[in-house]
Formats: structure tokens, sequence, C-alpha cells
């Protein structure tokens, strides 16, 4: 059995609290390796790590670590079959939805590689007599990120390919449920530094752990940001108790994607969209969407008879079926909670139209498979609508009006993402401009933006200020720093006793 350790100062830590997690293989059902679960000792020693290797880091110029940036792109990419394999062996998703997990990363870090322009400063010239002033973008120290289960490629290179690149260093806890991947790329980020002669101990290290771990992080006084991706509740907790002991956060929560077909939209086109978007990667994706809002009876009705013949020819199968559409959940009790939501639907009225609760696949009766589901008649009040299932559950609520389907969304607790499908521009326009959500697809089921533009979503989806990666990304792994300067030409004996001005 596999021994998954720390990764600290450029080198594996074996854990030393004596506690474990296990890391199962969704597939078979099987334990496949244990993770150290790290103590506040241990995170601190990784905090160490980062403060001591980040003035160096810090004063080494842009360009030096966009190169650093560009290698380890290239030894991510090198090593893409390693990698997707790996991630799949410990999360479940077939191997072409785990290289799309990492290539989505690797956009991230594309944009890093530009880090030397997006530094760039400000600059006025005689702002008044003899005067100028600009501005520079400067590092935070050390900064961290907790990510979650279902992107372990994707979500750590948003955070610490931004960070790292514009000078802090990092301390990454990602999910015990999936660690090995992490760890592999924190020994590819080393491996770039040695291949351009650069000793990079400690700029990138990780951590395991469970909320021990996590709140290690939050309170740690050398820790100066965090970024967060997981549950409305966690995102919720990490936002209030990292800001209480003086850190900028990030962090990124639950969501419950809608998906407006209005009577105009390509309905063949957008049902291949919708089950897609719903039943890629077992649904376990915040930018999922489980939710269909056909506006008007015919509509629904056309909606629900192509959803029917779509999902006939979805094949659940293990992560290493290149045929397969998607594979088992990370999880049994992942699996469970999924099982007993369809069963909430049921017992609140809705009519379970598919119900994959019996999927057993043949040869691997272990794995922590579920085959997808459809409800319709779905209400607003209900539970399963509410609440985020994150999994391969399908719901439609109907709508009567492009008003009512607009409002459904815009109230929702969450406002993650939506998407409208239409062939009218006018609607699609005021949909985008009205609607109470933080990403807006138009004919786009994940509207998950490109790397050089910004992630984030609204209302309980998202706590603080700053979206993730992009722009926004670099100002919130920096701070400002504003000079005013003046180069008199003679010394005066006059001070100034009064605010300046720049007359």
């Amino acid at each position: 059995m596999r021994d998954i350790q720390h990764f600290i100062s450029g080198a594996a830590q074996p854990g030393v609290s004596g506690r474990f997690g296990e890391v199962f293989d969704p597939n078979t059902g099987e334990v496949q390796a244990k993770v150290a679960l790290a103590t506040a000792a241990e995170v601190d020693v990784a905090v160490q790590a980062a403060l001591k290797a980040q003035p160096a880091w810090a004063a080494t110029n842009p360009q030096r670590r966009a190169r650093v940036m560009f290698e380890f792109k290239r030894l991510v990419e090198a090593r893409m079959d390693e990698l997707a394999g790996l991630l799949s062996s410990e999360h479940g998703k077939v191997i072409a939805d785990s290289k799309g997990d990492i290539q989505r990363g690797l956009e991230v870090i594309e944009f890093a590689c530009g880090i030397p322009h997006v530094l760039k400063g400000e600059y006025t010239e005689g702002a008044g007599p003899g005067i100028d002033v600009y501005s520079m973008r400067q590092p935070l120290g050390v900064a961290a990120g907790i990510t979650p289960f279902n992107f372990p490629a994707m979500i750590p290179m948003w955070m610490f390919g931004i960070a790292v690149a514009v000078g802090n260093t990092f301390v990454l806890k990602p999910s015990e449920k999936d660690p090995s991947v992490p760890v592999r790329l924190a020994q590819l980020f080393m491996e770039a530094g040695a291949n351009l002669g650069m000793d990079l101990a400690g700029v990138l290290n990780v951590v395991h752990g469970d909320k021990v771990a996590v709140d290690a992080i939050l309170t740690h006084p050398a820790i100066a940001a965090v970024s967060f991706v997981g549950s409305s509740d966690i995102a919720s907790y990490v936002y209030s108790t990292g800001t209480a002991h003086g850190k900028r956060v990030q962090a990124m929560g639950g969501a419950k994607n809608h998906g407006i077909v209005m009577p105009d939209a390509d309905l063949d086109q957008t049902v291949k969209d919708l089950v897609g978007a719903a039943y890629g990667s077992a649904g376990e994706r915040c930018m999922a969407l489980p939710v269909v809002v056909p506006v008007g009876a015919k509509t629904a009705d056309a909606i629900r008879e192509r959803l029917l013949a779509e999902i006939e020819t979805l094949k659940v199968g293990v992560s290493t079926d290149a045929s397969a559409q998607y594979g088992p959940v990370v999880s049994a009790a992942h699996r469970k909670k999924i099982a007993d939501y369809i069963q909430i639907g049921v017992d609140e009225g809705a009519e379970l139209v598919v119900d994959g609760r019996g999927f057993a696949l043949q040869g691997f009766e272990k794995g922590f498979f579920i085959g997808p589901s459809l409800f319709d008649q779905v209400r607003p009040t209900m539970k399963t609508y509410q609440e985020e299932i994150f999994g391969p559950v399908l719901q439609i609520v109907r709508a009567e009006s492009f008003e009512e389907a607009l409002a459904l969304p815009s109230q929702h607790q969450y406002g993650n993402g939506v998407a409208i499908f239409t062939r009218n521009g006018r609607a699609a326009r005021e949909f985008a401009a009205r609607v109470n959500v933080g990403m807006v697809g138009i004919n786009v089921p994940i509207p998950v933006p490109v790397a050089y533009h910004t992630f984030g979503g609204w209302k309980r989806s998202a706590f603080g200020d700053v979206n993730q990666h992009g722009v926004e990304g670099v100002k919130f792994y920096t701070k400002i720093k504003t000079i005013t300067a003046r180069w008199p030409e003679g010394m005066t004996e006059d001070s100034a006793f009064v605010i300046p001005t720049m007359r």
C-alpha cells in the first residue's frame, strides 16, 4: 500500500501525527493508499520553509520566475498521461476528463508565464512641480490554498500558479481524498527550477490533513492570504476565521447552476449540452448544470422527451474505459449522499423519471458507481432544488415565462453560474444583464471563463471581494505600493506643515 507524505522544502516529509486518511480506488472500492494527516506543528514547518524561501524568490526578477512557469508547464504536458492516470485512479473521473482537469490548470500557468507584463505598475510624470508618481505591485509573503477533491490538478494550479509567479511562496493543503497529483505537481515545480539551475526548496509546499490542518492555516500569523474552494458552509467558516486573523481570503462555495431553455432554442444541441454538463464528471463539479428550466409547456415536454433518449445512450464505466462518459463518484459516503437526495426528491413529490440508484457495473460491484437520474415537476420549495446534490442528478423545473425563468437563478441562494439557450440575441442580452449570478453562458452550458479572465460566483457561492485567476488573481496575491518622488534642484528651508498638494 502506498504511503502519501507531505512535501516540504523540496522533499518528501513523513507524517508524525500518527493519524492517516484512507485513499480509495473509486472503481473497485478498495483502499489503495494512506495519507498522513498533519498536526498544527507540521503545518508550521511548511510555513517556516515558505518564509525562509520567500525573500530570495521575491527578489528573483519576474522574467526568471516566468521561465520557471514555462518549464513547469512543459514538464506537466510531458507527463500528461502519467498525471491523468494517477488522478483518475484516486478521483474516479474518466481519463479524458482528468486530462481536461490538468489542461484547465495549465491554462492558468500559461497566463502566469506572462507575469512580467501583468506586474507593471502605473507612472505619472510631472504630477506636480518636479514630482513624479508611480506604483508597484509587490508579493504578500506566504500564501496558502485549501482545495477540494473534484479538481485535484486544476484548482491547485489556479491558486499557486498566480501566487508564486508574483513572488509569494505557497503552502497547499489539498483534499485528503485524492492527494497524489498535488504532490506530483510540487515535485515537477522543483524539477522545473532545477532544470534552470535554481533551487526552489520551500517555494511550493504541500501538507495533507483535515480540519486540524485547515485551522492551523487559517490562524497562522505568518500566512498573509488564503484561497479556498469547497462547500458554502465551510467557505463561510474559512472566510470568517481567516479574516478574523488578519488574512486576505477568497473562499468559493457551492452552486446550483441553471440552464434556461427558451422556446426558440436548438433543442437537439441544447439537450446534448445539458446531458454533458449535468452528468459529466458524475456531476462532481461546481460548474455542473443540474437544473434545466424550460420556458413553456411545449418546450418542457420536448426537452424531457429528448433528455430521456440521450440519457439512454450514456455509458458509465471505469475510469480507464475510453468509451465511458463518466466513472464512479469519489467515495461510498458521497454515493450514499447522492442516493439519499434522490429519495428526498421522491418523498417531496417530484417525478423520478430515471432512477440511477440501482446501477451496478459488472465486475466492479464494489466500486462507487451511480447511474444518471432525472427528475421532472421539481418545485423551487423542494430541498433537492435548494441544496447542492453534487452528483449525476438533473432536475427539470418548469417555467411559464421568461420572467419566471429569470427569477429562479436570481433568487436562489447560490449564484455561481447560469446558462441561457436561445437564438434570440435580445433575450440573451437582457438575461445576461439582469440575472443575479456571477458567471453567465449564452448557449454555453458550463461558462467557466478562460484563464486571462476571472472566475467567481455571487451570493453563497463566494465569500470575499476578489475572484480567482486572471488579473483579479494577481490583485489578490499582491499589494500595491504608490511612490511620490521629488528631485528639487536645490534644498529649501521651508517645511510643509500642511498636506501637500500638486499645485
